[in-house]
């Protein structure tokens, strides 16, 4: 969901669109192929998908064989660092996205971070992505010869969840392409019960917009 309210933001500001998608061993690898279709839906230049197998650290609830927390309270969600928390997660895929732009030569990192409705993860954090656009601009070789300025745009971060949705909506976003859930059944139903499906169900009532996800109950 955040993702692509990311990229429709992008692309209403009038960047062209280069996109990754990360197979890093995730549980709900299915998010991959509505990655793909809704890349096509919005016309991207061009969408890659690069797999990594972060299941080789295991360490969370996402990429190991530990149980995904179901029916946490808003407390619980809202209070320390959950198990589905992926180590270094963000760090590794905004490096693999600084290769890439630094390829095609592009100087602008898009992601859907979000550190208000969110579940204690670190690397959703604004020092944490200040502090990334500086590394990029230390580590390139386009960075340290003065080629451009890199800049890692998190146009959500500041946003409840009803608010990305309602800014999702006003975009053209369609959610029912949309995967959130931590984990989904075979066929794509959302549990309901993960943070994740909790976070997105209560943003969907409080900006007072039908849900269309599909649930399994």
């Amino acid at each position: 969901m955040d993702s692509t309210t990311c990229l429709a933001y992008a692309k209403r500001q009038g960047y062209r669109l280069n996109v990754l998608s990360i197979d890093y061993g995730q549980r709900h690898r299915l998010e991959l192929e509505n990655a793909r279709k809704i890349a096509m839906d919005f016309g991207v230049d061009d969408h890659r998908i690069v797999s990594i197998d972060l299941r080789t650290l295991g360490g969370s609830a996402l990429t190991a064989n530990v149980e995904v927390p179901k029916q946490r309270s808003s407390t619980e969600i809202g209070t320390g660092i959950p198990v589905t928390y992926v180590p270094a997660r963000n760090t590794i895929l905004l490096s693999i996205a600084l290769g890439y732009a630094e390829t095609i030569g592009a100087f602008d990192l898009f992601i859907g971070a979000n550190a208000i409705d969110y579940s204690g993860y670190p690397d959703c954090r604004p020092a944490f992505l200040e502090a990334f656009a500086a590394l990029a601009q230390l580590g390139t070789k386009s960075g340290v010869e003065g080629e451009g300025v890199y800049q890692v745009h998190a146009p959500l971060l500041k946003l409840s969840k009803a608010e990305i949705i309602q800014l999702g909506i006003e975009l053209g976003v369609d959610y029912s392409k949309t995967l959130t859930c931590y984990d989904p059944d075979s066929t794509g139903r959302a549990c309901g019960e993960c943070d994740a499906c909790q976070l997105r169900r209560k943003g969907f009532e409080q900006a007072q917009i039908a849900d269309p996800t599909i649930y399994q109950k």
